[in-house]
């Protein structure tokens, strides 16, 4: 589960980041999750290798302030690709409640990406109503964690 996305990003990042400094310039755009920010039931590998993300975006922002390379963050709902046919079960492990968040398509992801890169974002969180559901994770965490357990993929119990 680390291999991709978080070691990839790192790699990537240690590769071309030397030009990027060298220049004075650049964009790193990092890809992420909502489970970053809350986890749900049967995705504790996955859910590791997004937090390890977040705090990679988040310390790399700090390396890079002054040195003209720029960073953005994006958190994703669900996206219309090809990923769950190459991940088996993994789409039946969403919680429930993911159904109230509209999936984006790969052109409306590319569409977020230029405009947080022509607008200096740190930061984007696509679609709206999983912004809704972030600042609430912010304010009120146990109502999510709640719903996300509540809703989410049961391991099946011993007897």
């Amino acid at each position: 589960m680390m291999a991709a996305p978080y070691f990839a990003a790192f790699y990537v990042t240690r590769a071309f980041l030397p030009a990027m400094l060298e220049r004075g310039s650049g964009y790193i755009v990092n890809i992420n999750s909502p489970a970053a920010f809350m986890p749900w039931p049967g995705a504790t590998g996955y859910t590791a290798a997004r937090f390890a993300m977040r705090g990679l975006s988040a310390s790399l922002r700090l390396d890079l302030r002054g040195t003209g390379v720029q960073l953005l963050d994006m958190v994703l709902g669900k996206v219309a690709s090809g990923y769950f046919e190459h991940n088996p079960h993994t789409e039946e492990r969403l919680p429930t409640i993911t159904r109230l968040i509209p999936t984006l398509t790969t052109e409306q992801v590319a569409a977020h990406i230029v405009r947080g890169i022509e607008g200096n974002r740190r930061k984007i969180v696509a679609p709206f109503t999983l912004r809704l559901v972030l600042a609430m994770q912010a304010v009120a965490p146990p109502v999510v964690d709640w719903m996300m357990w509540r809703t989410g993929a049961r391991r099946a119990r011993r007897s």
